[in-house]
Order: C-alpha cells, then structure tokens, then sequence
C-alpha cells in the first residue's frame, strides 16, 4: 500500500497539484484499492485534526496581518528602517531585511511578508539601480523571515502536532529569526559594496525620532503577544484574536489608512489562505494515518536510531533530508508528516523538542527559497514579472549563508533555548 500512497503522492506534486490535494487523492487511492481504514474513520481524523483550540490562531493571525498591512503598517516599518540603516552602502537592501523582519513579528507568514514588504521595496531599489535579480532574490530571502520570528504558523503546527508548547517556540525563535535576519544583511551588504549600490542620505535625528513614533505602536504588537503569553495573561490562540482587535483599533483609529469597505476583502483573502491550511491539515492527518497503519514511522524512527547513537550525525542527516523535502513539499504539510516521526527519535536522544522545533522550521523556511517549490521565489517574481531562474542565480549566497546560519543554530542549542530558559526559571 505504501507504494501506491507515496506513488500516486509524488506523481500529482510532479503535476503541480496542490500539496493538499495530492496528498487526499493518495490517500483515498489507497484506501479504494486496499480498503485497510474504512472511510468514516478517515474522515473522523480529518475532522478532529483541524477541531483545535491552538489551530484557532491561524485564521486570527491572518487576520490581524492583512489589517496591519492594509493599514500603512508596511510603509511605516520600512520607513523606520531606512531612517536608521538606509544610509549604508546597499541601504535598501538592508531595509528589505529588517523590514521583513519587522513585518515577520506581526503576519507569522514568509508569502505574506515577501508580498507586503517587497510591493514597496522592489519597486524601490530597481529605481535607485539595484540589480532587479538581486532585488527580487533579497526580498524573497528577507520573507523566509517571516516564519521563523514568532509569531510563526509553521510553530503553532508544530505545537499542536507533538504537544510542545507554543509559548515556548515563538520565544525561542527570535533569536535564530535575528540571526538569520543578521546573515542576509551580511550578504546584502557585502554584494552591495562590491557593486556600488550606495545608500540614501543619513536621516536626521528628528527624521529618526519622527520614523520611529510613527512605528512604535505597530512595533508593539509582537511585546504584546509574547509579553502576555509568557505572563501567563492569555494563550496563543486568545493573544491571535487580541492581536486583530489591536490591528483593528490600530488601521482604523490611529493611522486611518483603513476603511470599511476593505474589511470584506480582507476577511476573503484571510478565509482562503486559514482555509488552503486547514484542509492541508486535514488531508496531511489522513495520510499519516496510513503511514502509521503500514507503521512507516516505526520503521524511519528504527532506521535513524540503528544509524547512529551520535545527536550531532542524527542533527545532521534530519537536516540534509528536511533541505532536501523543503525543495517540494509545504512546510506546514511537512511537519504534520514528518514532526511525528521525528519526535520520538529525537527525544530519545536528548534533543530537546523546542529546540528541535525550531531547526525543524528553519529548515523548511530555507525551502521557500529552493526550487521547485520555492514559494517565496514565486511570489517575489510575481511582483517583478521574471523569470525565476534568474533569481534563483540571484539568489545562491542568500542560500549559502542560510545554511551557515542553519548549522550554528542546530548545533548551538543554547542560542534557542536562551530566553525559554530565562523566562521559564
């Protein structure tokens, strides 16, 4: 049956059909021609895998996202970080990094923040001279950003697949989120010098201070969320449905950039994307049940732990076979799958979840800017209308220092756990 499950899986991704898609039809081609799980139970899974108290909060963070964006948000973060770095050399494409860094603390999307940020920024830098492959290769890298710096949907997956804490995971991805961040700016940096991409005039103190009132409240929100979910004020899932009201209350009242007549588009755009990750869940549930009736799992977590009794060997080759899956299947549909497998493995060699959950994320962000899949590569071409193998050749030293990033986080866990640790004593 496996072979038919994972046949008929890989021949739709191969035919660019939907990751949610391929992965119901396989399911139910293996269930038609083995008839091992009766329907009902299928679809019995199906329904309590999305009926969640913690997957709540993707439709709400969705939500509160597209209002900040719609809200001058974006504008107002990147006019933040041009006032404070845009006089380097490569200034905009230092602010297309810390602004997806910015905007990364309030979507918790990497599609969502290449769109929001780089409708501005490419624009921007292919006006001032930048390379346009190089523009559209910074932005599309900067996104990944944007589900690893918490909050992060890909981690609230992750929580509800192995039961590691939420809390936890956003707090210990903003450190690596700024580190990975720190990398691509030394890349953006060092490419921009060598081309004599200059930066914008030093804003002046009062510009500075004026950029920086202007952001602050939007700045907010994610002290906000951690804030009150490690004060034990309220849960991830109540602290997605605070951060659309203080959105809401933001756009609206404070920068009046918001009108009525948005909110229905927003609530539309926010329902398809909460919607496209619910029925991945649901179709990504089914498929590991039939994995775990064919007890696949047993068989991967047997054959890593008889490959080795090393963390550091068994880090490594999760690493190179998560970079390898990130490059054709959706993170989200990839920890459902995959997260379960792996969970045992590694705690049974004192890896610790959070940490792990963490590189796990990373590791899947990377393959946003990997081909085939490659979304963030997808979304930042369709702003600038190339083709993406241009950007992708764009794109290598983005990649490259990435993996550099990815080894020491992996290897460091001190770094991720530093402020669980802190704030957990």
């Amino acid at each position: 049956m496996s072979y038919v499950l994972f046949g008929v899986f890989v021949a739709l991704v191969m035919l660019n059909v939907p990751i949610a898609v391929s992965l119901g039809l396989a399911t139910l081609s293996a269930i038609f021609i083995f008839q091992t799980v009766p329907l009902m139970v299928v679809a019995q899974k199906m329904f309590t895998a999305t009926d969640s108290f913690p997957l709540m909060a993707i439709p709400f963070f969705m939500i509160a996202g597209a209002l900040m964006e719609k809200g001058g948000i974006s504008k107002r973060l990147i006019h933040l970080a041009n006032a404070v770095i845009g006089s380097l050399s490569g200034g905009l494409a230092l602010v297309t990094v810390v602004a997806s860094m910015f905007f990364a603390a309030i979507s918790g999307s990497a599609p969502a923040t290449v769109a929001a940020i780089g409708s501005l920024m490419i624009p921007a830098m292919v006006r001032q001279g930048y390379n346009q492959n190089f523009a559209t290769a910074t932005q599309a890298s900067s996104g990944y950003i944007g589900v690893i710096i918490p909050p992060s949907i890909p981690m609230i997956t992750y929580g509800v697949v192995t039961g590691a804490s939420i809390g936890k995971l956003f707090m210990a991805g903003l450190i690596p989120g700024l580190i990975m961040g720190l990398a691509l700016m030394i890349v953006a940096y060092v490419t921009s010098r060598k081309r004599g991409y200059v930066g914008s005039g030093q804003a002046s103190l009062k510009e500075s201070f004026i950029a920086f009132k202007d952001a602050i409240l939007a700045l907010l929100m994610p002290i906000i969320i951690l804030g009150g979910i490690y004060g034990g004020v309220f849960t991830p899932t109540e602290a997605a449905n605070i951060a659309v009201v203080y959105g809401a209350i933001i756009s609206f009242f404070v920068y009046k950039e918001l009108s009525l007549k948005d909110i229905p588009e927003i609530l539309r755009i926010s329902a398809i994307n909460s919607s496209m990750v619910m029925l991945l869940i649901a179709t990504a549930t089914a498929f590991g049940l039939l994995l775990t009736r064919q007890q696949i799992p047993e068989a991967i977590a047997t054959f890593f732990i008889q490959m080795t009794d090393n963390p550091l060997i068994l880090l490594l080759a999760i690493n190179l076979m998560l970079l390898f899956i990130g490059t054709f299947l959706e993170t989200n549909a990839a920890i459902i799958i995959l997260a379960p497998i792996f969970y045992p493995v590694i705690v049974k060699m004192g890896i610790d979840p959070v940490h792990f959950g963490i590189v796990m994320v990373i590791n899947l962000a990377i393959g946003m800017i990997t081909p085939p899949l490659g979304v963030n590569l997808f979304v930042a071409c369709g702003i600038t209308k190339i083709k993406i193998e241009q950007v992708i050749r764009a794109n290598w030293m983005y990649f490259f220092i990435s993996l550099l990033a990815l080894a020491l986080l992996t290897y460091v866990p001190a770094i991720t756990l530093f402020l669980p640790d802190l704030l957990g004593n």
